[in-house]
């Protein structure tokens, strides 16, 4: 894979996901106690042999480049020609920011170009999936295509969100058409739609041509699903992959956490017994930066009697977390989380840094980085008084609460109303 080079889209502001992206870029946000959502892309990159990454940024990327550089670098190794580099916008073309996604690609030409690579693999850097890229590029080579796009069959419902395909019998794309409202199904199977997964293999040439042409069109929104697929599917030989999942499961794993209730159910997936996503596999192992803490401590203080007994049940505890005499249920639980006597938490994440103060009952929440909640809160029992209190409820009745909320002066403000 010496001459493919991947760039990865990581410049998603993520709106959907706010208030988790309102100091970061989506693709930086935590997921499954110690990974970001970034992780699973470069593990795949990682694990498919690809070493030579371009990860495009935009929108609040600095938590996201710290990362990248903290846990990331060690594993690539600049003597040999490998690279990960994370390229912040430059405007050296345009004046203005990315416009689309093409756009994003054709404004680091010249980086791309420098590298000479003959094929350009383009991923988004915000999903959660295992899945070997090297095979969908000798999939591109074998067909002799132009460009190969990722495929996955949707319901019609979630087709709307995605560009839907119609190909033939050899794979080759006949139709595409983006975020259609109608979109069309698989033949013969009125159930599913061919989603793409915003997975592309280009041949290199072709591509920097594409771009080029594109970005002199006034009329384009300079983006791949918008414009440069549909305009080239009649007169290119254009392929659909159709997606291998790595995850060895029954079911094909793939998540778009684009909202708060997707992403806290595929957060809430990991805790079951048999979780859908495999995260212990050896055969593909998902990376990341991993703090220096010690490891995780279970507190019994005093009598259990009094309810003060420190255990997690069906829960993922990550290093440096301590459950001193509470109780914690289907949650899972970032790196140096502290939960004090008497608490309960259930179906829960806590980010980075929590501390739940005794007494106090969580349920249902997503709490930020170094959040503190102070003794005898309950979150999550009455949604209307989560709302009042500034805090984000989900369609789905799930309450989260952003990194540096003053959640002390809300509830001690509560307190003295009542009294």
């Amino acid at each position: 894979m010496q001459n493919v080079l991947s760039v990865i889209l990581a410049g998603g502001k993520g709106s959907r996901l706010e208030p988790l992206t309102r100091d970061r870029a989506k693709p930086a946000v935590p997921f499954g106690g110690v990974y970001r959502i970034i992780d699973f892309a470069l593990s795949n990159c990682l694990n498919s042999g690809l070493r030579h990454i371009q990860l495009l940024t935009q929108y609040k990327g600095q938590s996201l480049d710290r990362h990248v550089n903290v846990g990331w670098q060690r594993y690539f190794c600049r003597e040999l020609g490998e690279f990960i580099d994370v390229i912040p916008p430059q405007q050296r073309i345009d004046e203005q920011w990315y416009q689309g996604t093409a756009d994003a690609v054709y404004q680091n030409i010249y980086a791309m170009e420098k590298h000479r690579p003959d094929y350009v693999m383009i991923l988004a850097g915000d999903h959660i999936y295992k899945m070997n890229y090297a095979k969908m590029i000798d999939y591109h080579i074998d067909n002799g295509a132009d460009l190969t796009i990722g495929a996955l069959p949707v319901s019609p419902e979630e087709a709307k969100a995605f560009g839907v395909m119609q190909v033939d019998t050899d794979q080759r794309v006949v139709g595409f058409e983006e975020k259609s409202p109608t979109p069309k199904t698989i033949p013969g199977d009125p159930d599913r739609c061919l989603a793409s997964m915003g997975i592309y293999v280009f041949n290199a040439h072709f591509l920097f041509e594409q771009l080029c042409q594109d970005a002199t069109r006034r009329d384009s929104a300079h983006d791949f699903g918008k414009n440069i697929i549909p305009s080239i599917i009649d007169s290119q030989r254009v392929f659909a992959f159709p997606f291998r999942d790595e995850n060895r499961k029954q079911d094909a794993y793939w998540r778009d956490v684009g909202t708060l209730d997707a992403y806290f159910e595929a957060n809430m997936d990991l805790v079951h017994v048999d979780p859908l996503l495999n995260l212990y596999d050896q055969d593909w192992p998902l990376r990341t930066y991993q703090p220096n803490v010690p490891p995780p401590k279970f507190v019994f203080a005093g009598s259990a009697d009094e309810g003060r007994r420190g255990c997690a049940l069906d829960s993922i505890v990550c290093g440096g977390s301590i459950i001193s005499g509470g109780e914690v249920e289907r949650s899972i639980l970032g790196p140096e989380v502290r939960v004090n006597s008497f608490c309960h938490v259930e179906d829960s994440i806590l980010f980075e840094g929590v501390n739940i103060g005794r007494h106090s009952r969580i349920r249902r929440a997503i709490i930020d980085k170094g959040v503190h909640i102070p003794p005898g809160t309950e979150i999550g029992f009455d949604l209307e008084l989560d709302r009042r209190r500034g805090f984000t409820v989900s369609s789905g009745g799930v309450v989260v609460i952003a990194k540096g909320d003053a959640v002390e002066s809300m509830v001690r403000a509560e307190q003295e109303q009542v009294a």
